[in-house]
């Protein structure tokens, strides 16, 4: 990749080894079942970041897989909020610093509370966007918990 992205910057100032996936973009599906196959590494390691608000806590982070759904019931329970429903797209951005299909958990405009699925668990390393569209991160699935605060929890349908 030419440019170093923020989330890239970040991790190399935390000394954080890290592989970078590039990919061509389509406009018609930012799916990340579809960045999966086109990056060549299986779903279960290709996650997605999900930005929801909750009634109580406010703006949380969700990294799953990406071939899964969120369960926004468990997600409500696991942060301690009765209710939690998606961050609407157009205030994406604004809130994050991020576009759809361009979400990392890492270097977004303020830390939030961040849930990385519980099917990471056995998972050494796993993708997350390197902050832009056509760029996956390959990093230690323990080094990503451990710099983003992530709580593992099972948050999925």
């Amino acid at each position: 990749m030419k440019n170093k992205t923020n989330v890239m910057r970040m991790l190399d100032a935390a000394k954080i080894a890290y592989r970078v996936f590039e990919y061509e973009v389509d406009e018609s599906n930012l799916a990340g079942t579809h960045i999966a196959e086109q990056i060549g590494l299986p779903h279960e390691i290709v996650y997605k970041t999900l930005v929801a608000r909750g009634d109580k806590t406010g703006p949380v982070v969700f990294c799953i897989p990406a071939a899964l759904e969120i369960d926004l019931k468990k997600a409500a329970r696991v942060t301690g909020n009765k209710r939690i429903e998606m961050i609407h797209v157009k205030d994406l951005l604004s809130l994050t610093g991020y576009i759809r299909g361009g979400c990392s958990p890492i270097g977004m405009k303020k830390k939030f509370p961040t849930y990385l699925s519980h099917h990471a668990t056995d998972k050494p390393e796993v993708t997350v966007s390197a902050g832009v569209r056509g760029a996956q991160l390959l990093l230690s699935t323990a080094e990503l918990i451990a710099f983003t605060d992530a709580k593992l929890e099972d948050i999925t349908a």
